[in-house]
């Protein structure tokens, strides 16, 4: 990690408020802003945000893939990155099954095998809209392989948007060294987790297509850290903070897709006791299940230095980006110390 690591949070405002929004935020020392899928659409928001060109880098965290045909994907990133100056992020993701299948009525098997091809055949569109050749991707569960000039945007004088991935197993890890320009590490996760099984599939990703390793010669490779974040700096600050990310680290812990994480420490059991209260609507009894080890090993929680120090510890020479996640009202004035500290190196 370097002194200068950008930072991102996510973009919440009402619809129509979000210029005034990223304009907060970036006042309170932020690099960009992120959307994800919500109770809006994703792409919208970053609309006015990006109208509002206050400098502030944006991305999608995530748009969900499968649903959408990757030219689909490629209009959205296309047209912000003309809207926000060449300061467009797509990042991708899958979901899980559920949702895919029942939310959105589309497909998800094999999930590994559709987001490869997603990401290529998005990049393959937004390549040939750059360079002008035609377009000819052909993949086993999509095809592109038309593109007529009146379809075509016009030239930009902006280079083709980053499509990035988020992954936690460690073949959709591994498919993002493959096929991505970067991961968006999930933020439910753990230095443990993320020594032992993300770091390992992601090289063994970018070696398979022979991209150079991470901090290597030629490497661009992006690596956004996701980190769920609790900075205070009294105690009245300190139980808002903690009681939010404690409510988000329950939501995650409940979910089958996050329990590898849980395993690595030895927690997996508490995976399935969380669904069972979910599925019985016990909502409120969720957080009294993470206690201050777990609290403390999957989130940064403390005053503005002990955050910056854990973030600092945890991602130093593998982050290239941060994206805070903080799940309670947070005061700029801490958020403020938080960015500063993080970028004095964590001192």
């Amino acid at each position: 990690m370097t002194r200068h690591l950008p930072v991102d949070t996510q973009l919440v405002a009402a619809l129509g408020e979000e210029g005034a929004a990223a304009r907060r935020l970036k006042e309170q020392g932020f690099d960009g802003a992120f959307t994800f899928e919500g109770g809006h659409d994703v792409f919208f928001p970053l609309v006015t945000a990006a109208r509002e060109g206050v400098g502030l880098d944006l991305m999608t965290n995530i748009a969900v893939a499968l649903p959408r045909s990757p030219v689909h994907l490629a209009h959205a990133a296309w047209d912000l990155q003309q809207l926000s100056g060449g300061r467009f992020r797509l990042g991708l993701g899958s979901q899980v099954k559920a949702h895919v299948t029942r939310r959105y009525g589309s497909r998800f098997d094999p999930p590994v095998g559709r987001m490869r091809e997603w990401v290529r055949a998005t990049k393959a569109v937004l390549d040939s809209w750059a360079d002008g050749e035609p377009l000819a991707y052909e993949g086993t569960y999509t095809s592109h392989t038309l593109m007529p000039p009146t379809f075509r945007p016009e030239p930009s004088p902006h280079p083709v948007p980053p499509v990035l991935l988020a992954a936690l197993g460690p073949r959709m890890t591994a498919a993002a060294g493959e096929v991505a320009d970067g991961l968006l590490v999930m933020p439910f996760n753990s230095a443990l987790h993320v020594r032992k099984r993300t770091l390992p599939a992601l090289a063994e990703g970018l070696a398979a297509a022979g991209r150079p390793p991470l901090g290597g010669v030629g490497d661009t490779f992006e690596v956004v850290a996701e980190v769920i974040v609790g900075c205070a700096r009294d105690e009245r600050e300190l139980a808002q903070a903690t009681a939010g990310v404690r409510r988000l680290l329950a939501f995650y812990a409940s979910t089958p897709a996050y329990r590898p994480v849980l395993d690595v420490h030895g927690w997996g059991e508490l995976q399935p006791e969380l669904q069972k209260l979910t599925r019985t609507g016990r909502w409120d009894q969720l957080p009294d299940a993470i206690d201050d080890t777990m609290l403390h090993t999957l989130a940064a929680v403390g005053s503005p230095k002990d955050v910056a120090a854990e973030i600092h510890a945890r991602w130093h020479g593998v982050a290239t980006r941060l994206a805070f996640y903080q799940p309670y009202s947070a005061q700029p004035d801490t958020t403020g110390e938080l960015l500063a500290a993080i970028r004095a190196g964590g001192e």
